[in-house]
């Protein structure tokens, strides 16, 4: 499923997202979604994210569907 539509991320969702400070390297952090960030319906780099640990990044894969 595609991370650049927010119709497709869901609070509780397992996701890897890519931190800001990681957008160089591509590393990817796996965790679930604590909340939306984004307010637009589509995003070209990836709906941002906080993840349950607090972590803020754009979404690049959705691992799990409800």
């Amino acid at each position: 499923m595609e991370g650049t539509k927010r119709s497709n991320i869901k609070p509780g969702m397992l996701v890897r997202i890519v931190m800001k400070e990681d957008q160089r390297t591509g590393a990817l952090t796996e965790g679930y979604v604590d909340r939306i960030l984004t307010k637009s319906p589509r995003h070209p780099h990836g709906i941002k994210v906080r993840l349950e640990t607090g972590e803020v990044g754009r979404v690049k894969e959705i691992l799990e569907e409800e």
